[in-house]
Parts: C-alpha cells; structure tokens; sequence
C-alpha cells in the first residue's frame, strides 16, 4: 500500500513544483456565444503550443493563465458548430477576445432559435462540474449517460421518480412512496441520491427533486467512489441543480392533465448588478394534482432561490437554498390481492386509504455554499458545504390479512419521520506535464453526518368499521373514528422508545491522477481513496466503524477523435445503517467491479453511442425480509444476502441521428444472482428486485420546412422483462410493456405539446410487487399479493413561454 501510495504521490508532488515554479503572467480569455448572443457552454478550449485544455463555462466565458509572451493558436470546438481556429499575440499585455460567434454547421442560427437544436439539448459532451473532472464523456473509462432538462421538459416529467429511468440503460424504478422519495435500481443494486457532487442518501429518502430545480441528472453506472466518497457498485445519480448563468433570461411554463392536474412553474435567471457582480437564479413551482386512485392526491410547492456573487474574476461565491413541502392523503399507491398480481376483477382506481385519514405534510429543506477559487489557469480550488432537514408528519394504515373473498381488515398508525443532514467537501484539480506526460490530477476530502428518526407507533389494531373489499370498496368513514396522533412529544423523545435511530457519519481522502500519453490519446487513471465510516443502528447497539482502502485503475484510448475504447477496475465500500429482524447490525457493503466499452460520436458529434459490458460482485448486499413484517406490518425488515454477481451489457445511444429525427433509446442485459450464502438453498436465486432484459426508446421527429413547419411527432416505449421479485431462481413477475405518443408544435418563444401516457390503456403495468404469507392466527386469512400498479391511459398538455 505504501508503494501504491508513492506512485500515486509522484506525479502530484512534481506538479506543485511545476506550479511553484511559474512566473509568467499574461493571460487570454473570451466570451463563446452564437448569432444571438446566447452563450455556449460546454464547449473546448485548446491552447497551442502549451497543449492545455479548457471549456466555457455556463456564461460561454474561459481564460488562459499565466502564459509568456508568445504566438497562441487557439483551437474551439463546440458540438453543432463550425470548428474555429485563431490566433492570440501576447506580448507585453493581456490578449481580451471578447465575444467570438459561432457559426451552426448545417443550418441557419434563426432556424436553430425556433426550432430547437434537439442533439445539443439532449446530448452532453462533459459531465458536471460537480463530479469534479474535466475530461469529456467520451474519453472517460467509464460508462456516464445524463438526462437533461430539455429532455424531461419534452416528456412532461413533474419530478425524479415521474419517468426519468426510461433515458437509461438498464436503470429501472421500484415503485413505492411516489410523494416521497425515488427507489432506483441499477445493475443489480439500488443506487443512492447525490445532489450536486454530494451523497444525500437517506432512511426513506431524499424527497424526489422537482424537475423545475433541475438543469440535468448524471447516471454514473459503477463505482466511482474516488471522488465522492463511498458509493453503491451498481452506481449512483447525480442531481445537478439549476445556477446563474448571468444572462438575462427565464421562462414560464404550465400543465394541466388526467386526474385533476393543475401545474405552473417559472424559471428567472440574471443579474442583479450591471457589472456581474451579483447573480440570481429563482425557480418556483406549484401543483395540484389527484392520483389515478380514488380519493388519494398530491399539492406541492417548490422554491429555489441561488445567487452568486463573483468576488473578481477568479474568485466566486454562491449560495443556494430549496423548499419542497407537499401535502397527500396517502404515501404510496398500493393494490392487494387474494388471486395474483394485477387482478383483473380490482378496478385501476382502487385505493387502499380513505379520505376520512389525516392528510400527511412534507417539509423539505436544503441549503448549500459553494466556493470556487482558479489559483491558476491550470488549478482550481472548491469547497462546499450543505445542511438538510426533512420533516414528515403523517398517518398509514395497512391491511392486518386477507380473505379468499377480498376483506382486508386494516390498521392505522403513525409515520412521522425527520432527518438533519450536514455535508462537506474540499477538492483540488489541475493540469500538469512531466516531460511528455499530461497530468490532470484531483484529490479531496468528502465528510457527511446523517440521522433520522422515526415514529412508526400503532393508533389503532384495527380500523372500527366494516372491512374494505378489495373488489366492491366502499370508503366514507367519518374523520373521528381514526385516533389522534400524540405530538406533544418531538419526534426525536417519540423515537427512541420505538428504536427507529439511525446515525450514519463518514470522512474520505482521495487522489486521482488521469495520466496522457501519445498525444493525449492514451490516457491511464489511478485513483485511490481512504474511507472512515461510523454506523449506529436502530438498536442503538456500539457503532460499527470501518477504515477501508480503495483503488481504481481505468484506461482509455481514443481510436479516432470520435471513437474511444475503454477497461475499468473499482472498488467501492458503502457503509449500512439499520439491523435485521434479530437486531444485528448491518455489515457495510463491499463491491469489485470491472468494465470495458466503446463509445462513438457519429454525425460530427450529433449522436453518440456507448457500448458496455460489466461484472460487479457485491458482498453483504441488502433485500427485503419477506419472512419477517415489520412490528406496525407497515413493510418488512431487511436482510443480507451473502455475495451477489451481476454481469451485463448495456448499449446507449442519444442525440439526432438525421436532420429533424432525435432518438434516445437504451438495451439493458443484467444478469444479476446470489453467488454466495450462508444458506446453500439461496445459491442461484435471482437478485430481488431485477429484470433480466430492459429496452426503451424516446423518439421525436420534427418537420423542417413547409407549412407545418415546427411540427414534431413523439413516439415511445419501455419494456422490462424476465422480471424477479422476492427468492426465486425463476423470473416470476410479469412483463412491462408501456407505450406513449404525443405531438408538438414549436414557434418562435412558444412550444406547446400533448402527450398521451400508456397509450394502449395496458391495465396490468407494475412497478413492484410481493407476496405475503396467510396469517397463521387468523382462521379465514390466505396469502395475498401486493404490488403497485400504473395509471390508465392519460394526457399532460403543456405549455412554455420563453423570454
């Protein structure tokens, strides 16, 4: 270890010397716009002879530090626009570009302002700044796919857990509390919630981010822990929230739909000083909504102010805070049934609540700081911190059995829960060289400390009224029959009598070195990060702590400028809060993963393709106790298996493939299975809670000339197959198959668009699904189903005004 230690402290040490060494001063920079003045982000800078690389940031801006006096070539590459080369004289001042306009490279800048360049808004060229690299997509060794805010704009998505897993391969979600939180699987695991760079991960949660907060999501499929502490091997998404652009610019967009839904949500971005000194962004959205089940809904209030304040022109603050609060009937939209899944004698509109239940309220908070400093042209410091508090005060009820006949006599409790989350992260990144070898180095720290409690407490055994039939329900009992809940208490007194504590904390140090050879075609990465972790279950036994090392070794080689192959090794440790039924405490999660893949960008960089193939083994992964419900039967406890193995292809492609036809379409092959156990009975049983085969394809095509000009038609499907759920060596869940469609019209500052959700009006679309044991006790009681099953056949009609 402390070999591989010193390698890796080599390349680092020589490049603080380099910096040391540095007396030049001048500098270059410029502004990337097109004909209308709008900025181009994204895009990369190369600086000739110095061989150094950089991109414009979300105002178009980039600047080249500390340079002698010299000629410059300066080369501009921007996906969708002409490749530009000029030429920068530095002599005895700096050399100011201003605004450099780009040329489209196959049609006209008005055409583009109208009708939208849909492979720029649905194709990223680099990730986030706040995954910390600065090397484009395409020559990473590892498989990163981003959904943007133009794309779930188009598909009419409200927010995280609304459809967004359909733009991935093999990326698929578990349907479960749709007013609180997501529950996302990937590669035979379910992957935690980053929000900008940071782990929020919680006990139920985070609360799904509203998409009016969203600028994009970053799928990170496997490990990469490096350079955001410990993570899942299966992967993790990323929210990237919304910031100034300094731009003056916003828009307005409203939605209304199926099911009483009423939405409305304004986006403004600016500045608040002539001088961009002082920068805004605020996003609010409101809406009301009803569930495709009887009497259940949703209202939901988000507001996202961000500002900015650029100290000078190396130095920037910023500062962002977000409220979602929402108010529903019910968390979760669950069927039961005595016969099998999607019984077909249950209406599609059964609900299993009633509207005499307190409604339940949901206060989410968040607040972050962010600090940016350029040291240098080929150095950045950051720094961020956040603090999270998430408060729930609400009521469930759940079924006590079921009979052959369809009673289900129910029970009522508590489900009050509150979290404080407090994040940390320093990092610094630079370009260096040691003789013909580029160096792009990172390293950080990455703290987090997270609690929650919880109040599941029973009010009732047994809701007083007659037993509600899932085939004839009948709903109307009066508000006084349901007990009171008892608050007078906080939350945190309430918990600890019940033992739902969980406290999780962790500190992480990394360094990661992408190293360059053969002029940059050649690039090998070694990464290496130290992880503490602290975890006190729910039992409040001694905490667990871990102190684990982990590598990472990736190579890319960029074939042609358009085609690079790739091979990765990671390991990842992920510390796990919670025991089982016997009150255990959990083992962190261990995973080694391998990976190699190809990735194309065709049509000068219109559309890109990945191609990859993985094999993960995950030890001590979590599943759910089906054997053993949880004291309240409001869930089941949760259990270790032994060592999963999933291995699997995945194929990706996004962007337009001919002028006007824009495809994002994905192929998931996860074959995913218990390897190892200490029961030899579970050997071969299919990971739970995955499906074998997932394909989808999002398709538009919009008309680009003649009278319908600004046409566009929308087509899509999402499929899911060889499905498993629970212990089972056999697939045992039914088969996905969903289709959409709509239609468009786009012109000038106007877009106006009609989609129509599970066009074929399949009734038997589920997203999860378990079977329960009849209850020994209870003479009548038979082993029912539960599972939760997608709405009919719907519309969003939707409405955006830019200015």
């Amino acid at each position: 270890m402390n070999k591989t230690l010193s390698f890796l402290a080599i390349p680092m040490i020589s490049s603080i010397f380099s910096v040391a060494q540095a007396q030049s001063k001048l500098k270059v920079d410029g502004i990337l716009v097109n004909e209308k003045s709008e900025p181009i982000s994204g895009a990369t800078i190369k600086l000739s002879p110095t061989g150094v690389t950089t991109s414009t940031d979300a105002e178009g801006r980039f600047i080249f530090y500390k340079l002698a006096p010299n000629t410059y070539t300066i080369e501009i590459k921007a996906f969708g626009y002409s490749k530009q080369t000029m030429t920068a004289v530095l002599s005895g001042e700096d050399s100011h570009l201003g605004e450099i306009k780009l040329s489209d490279q196959s049609e006209a800048i008005d055409e583009v302002a109208v009708y939208g360049k849909y492979y720029q808004n649905y194709k990223f060229d680099s990730i986030s700044g706040s995954l910390r690299l600065k090397t484009p997509i395409l020559e990473l060794p590892q498989n990163i796919q981003v959904v943007s805010s133009d794309l779930m704009a188009d598909q009419q998505v409200f927010d995280i857990v609304d459809g967004i897993t359909r733009n991935i391969s093999g990326a698929t979600r578990q349907g479960h509390w749709d007013n609180q939180y997501a529950n996302i699987r990937m590669r035979g695991s379910k992957i935690p919630a980053f929000r900008n760079g940071m782990n929020i991960e919680a006990s139920w949660g985070p609360t799904a981010e509203d998409v009016s907060m969203i600028e994009r999501i970053e799928f990170v499929k496997g490990p990469a822990g490096f350079m955001l502490a410990s993570g899942e091997p299966g992967g993790f998404y990323n929210v990237v929230t919304k910031k100034p652009t300094g731009h003056t610019k916003g828009s307005v967009t409203l939605n209304t739909g199926s099911f009483d839904l009423y939405r409305g949500a304004v986006d403004l971005d600016g500045k608040i000083t002539k001088n961009n000194k002082l920068l805004y962004r605020l996003n609010v959205a409101g809406q009301k909504k009803k569930f495709f089940t009887k009497y259940n809904n949703s209202n939901r209030l988000v507001i996202a102010p961000v500002l900015t304040y650029n100290i000078d022109s190396l130095t920037a603050i910023t500062a962002e805070y977000t409220f979602q609060g929402s108010s529903y009937l019910s968390n979760g939209n669950y069927t039961f049934s005595p016969k099998g899944f999607a019984d077909p004698g249950i209406a599609n509109d059964f609900f299993y609540g009633d509207p005499g239940m307190e409604p339940g309220k949901l206060r989410d908070h968040s607040a972050y700081l962010y600090f940016d400093r350029k040291l240098s042209q080929k150095w950045k410091f950051h720094a961020q911190a956040a603090y999270f508090n998430f408060d729930m005060k609400a009521t469930s009820t759940w079924l006590n059995y079921m009979t052959a006949a369809g009673d289900m006599p129910r029970y009522y409790s508590t489900a009050d829960e509150h979290g404080e989350n407090k994040f940390g992260q320093l990092s610094l990144n630079g370009e260096e060289r040691t003789g013909n070898i580029r160096h792009r180095i990172l390293a950080g720290v990455d703290y987090g400390n997270k609690k929650f409690w919880g109040d599941f407490s029973s009010l009732s055994d047994s809701i007083p009224s007659v037993p509600l039939n899932v085939y004839n329900p009948v709903y109307g009992i009066p508000e006084s029959v349901f007990p009171k809940v008892d608050r007078t208490l906080s939350i945190k007194e309430r918990a600890k009598s019940q033992t739902y504590i969980t406290s999780s904390s962790y500190t992480s140090f990394y360094v990661h070195d992408e190293m360059a050879f053969l002029a940059d075609r050649l690039k090998l990465s070694l990464g290496l990060r130290f992880t503490s972790s602290s975890v006190v279950s729910k039992t409040g036994a001694d905490p667990v702590k871990d102190k684990v090392w982990s590598p990472r070794v990736g190579l890319n080689y960029l074939v042609t400028p358009s085609t690079s192959v790739y091979a990765l090794f990671d390991q990842s440790f992920v510390p796990v809060p919670g025991a089982d039924w016997e009150g255990n405490a959990f083992k962190p999660i261990r995973g080694n993963s391998t990976e190699a893949g190809v990735k194309k960008e065709w049509a000068g960089g219109k559309w890109i393709s990945t191609l990859s193939a993985y094999q993960i083994k995950r030890k001590n992964a979590t599943a759910t106790d089906f054997d053993h419900p949880l004291p309240n039967g409001n869930g089941y406890f949760m259990m270790q298996l032994g060592e999963t193995t999933t291995k699997g292809i995945e194929f990706d492609i996004t962007g337009e493939i001919v002028k006007g036809l824009n495809v994002n379409a994905n192929y998931a092959l996860t074959d995913s299975k218990i390897s190892k156990d200490t029961k030899a009975e579970n050997i071969g049983n299919i990971t739970p809670n995955t499906a074998k085969h997932t394909a989808n394809a999002w398709v538009t095509y919009r008309l680009q000339q003649g009278p319908l000009k600004g046409v566009g038609f929308i087509g899509s499907v999402q499929g899911m197959f060889d499905r498993a759920i629970g212990i089972t060596k056999e697939s045992n869940f039914k088969n996905y198959i969903r289709t959409d469609g709509g239609i468009s019209y786009q012109r000038n500052r106007y877009n106006i668009s009609l989609m129509v959700n599970n066009l074929l009006d399949n009734r038997k679309l589920m997203t999860a699904g378990s079977t329960t044991a009849k209850n020994a006790k209870i003479e009548n009681s038979v082993m029912y189903y539960t599972y939760i099953v997608e709405a009919r056949r719907n519309f969003r009609l939707g409405l955006t005004y830019k200015f």
